[in-house]
């Protein structure tokens, strides 16, 4: 919208010229995004705090958590979702199909973070039945992979080609099989994320280096030339979810500022199952699914060290882990939260220029 009237300007004022770059239009994409949640953040917590909006705790946690976090308020993830949305429109160009994928996938799995996180508040910690949300994620999930199927099969011919990480060439997969691995990737980021977002401004600054990460990713890909220079699939549509990701780069960093250590309002599910679910779309619309076990390896492991427990106590009444997911185990043997969310941002950033480096190494 604010991009399609100032590049209109180009005609009369040569210097508008760059507002067709996705560079210039990314920065200004975060720093809308940034600058709303910013501003708005204050009068956010006072509103989630007047609609006594507050995070219900796990009473079997760490005995230090439960204190802490009692009386914070939770959704914040709705703010994170309209700074997005907005620095969509302002940025985007409209047109663009592949916007509308994201736009809808993250209405999709925000509605179902908000519809949890109401019913946690109306009848307590448990919110919706696990059968319930994974129902409703995966039907997120499979109109997210057949509106790809829909806006791409008429000129893309690699819509069920899977890339695989320091291989040149695509592999084909029936199309019925990438249906499935599709709907059970995006579904099970969307739990990954949600799994994670447990401490601090965990689960934000994490998802703040996959996003980075597809920042690079996207621009590259969407580049003709700079695509084939790498070897990589070559998508034209997705240069723009390059301004996506940059806005929910934006927007995260806006929600560190409320959601650092300690926090002053939490994401809720509407926050991190939108997030989880935006990466995964993000993934399979850049033909990079299995890239993303790499670049998201913290939330693998600490959605995989749940499934560890579970598996482990009902095969043998005992259990791996102190507590999962893997955050709160580190808590119960004494490491500081701070010092946890760090350890697991640091240990993402080594992983994201690991990932960055498989674009040459292949």
């Amino acid at each position: 919208m604010l991009y399609n009237f100032l590049y209109s300007l180009n005609e009369h004022i040569s210097f508008f010229n760059v507002f067709r770059y996705i560079t210039v239009r990314s920065v200004f994409a975060a720093i809308t995004a940034f600058l709303i949640v910013l501003i708005l953040g204050n009068y956010f917590i006072k509103l989630l705090k007047n609609k006594n909006i507050i995070q219900k705790i796990r009473e079997d946690g760490p005995k230090k958590h439960i204190i802490e976090k009692k009386q914070i308020p939770t959704m914040g993830g709705v703010l994170i979702y309209l700074a997005v949305v907005v620095a969509c429109i302002l940025w985007c160009k409209l047109d663009n199909n592949y916007v509308h994928i994201i736009l809808i996938s993250a209405t999709w799995f925000a509605a179902v973070g908000f519809l949890d996180d109401y019913l946690k508040l109306k009848i307590g910690v448990r919110g919706l039945s696990v059968k319930s949300k994974l129902l409703l994620q995966l039907a997120g999930a499979f109109l997210v992979v057949l509106l790809f199927i829909i806006f791409n099969k008429p000129y893309f011919k690699y819509i069920n080609y899977i890339n695989v990480p320091f291989i040149k060439y695509p592999f084909y997969l029936p199309m019925w099989l990438f249906v499935i691995i599709s709907v059970l990737i995006i579904a099970g980021w969307s739990n990954a994320v949600n799994l994670t977002d447990g401490l601090d401004g965990l689960a934000a600054g994490l998802s703040i280096f996959v996003f980075a990460t597809f920042i690079v990713l996207t621009y590259v890909i969407g580049n003709l030339k700079t695509s084939q220079y790498l070897l990589i699939m070559h998508i034209p549509k997705s240069s723009e979810l390059t301004i996506i990701c940059a806005a929910f780069v934006g927007a995260l960093l806006g929600f560190l500022w409320y959601n650092a250590y300690p926090a002053q309002m939490f994401m809720g599910d509407v926050g991190s199952l939108m997030l989880g679910g935006i990466i995964g779309t993000l993934a399979v619309l850049i033909k990079q699914e299995l890239l993303l076990f790499i670049v998201g390896l913290v939330f693998i492991v600490e959605l995989f060290s749940v499934v560890l427990q579970v598996t482990s106590y009902k095969i043998t009444q005992k259990r791996i882990f102190k507590m999962a997911p893997l955050h709160h185990h580190f808590q119960l043997k004494g490491v500081s939260e701070p010092k946890i969310i760090i350890r697991f941002w640091i240990i993402a950033i080594i992983i994201l220029l690991l990932t960055l480096s498989t674009l040459k190494l292949r």
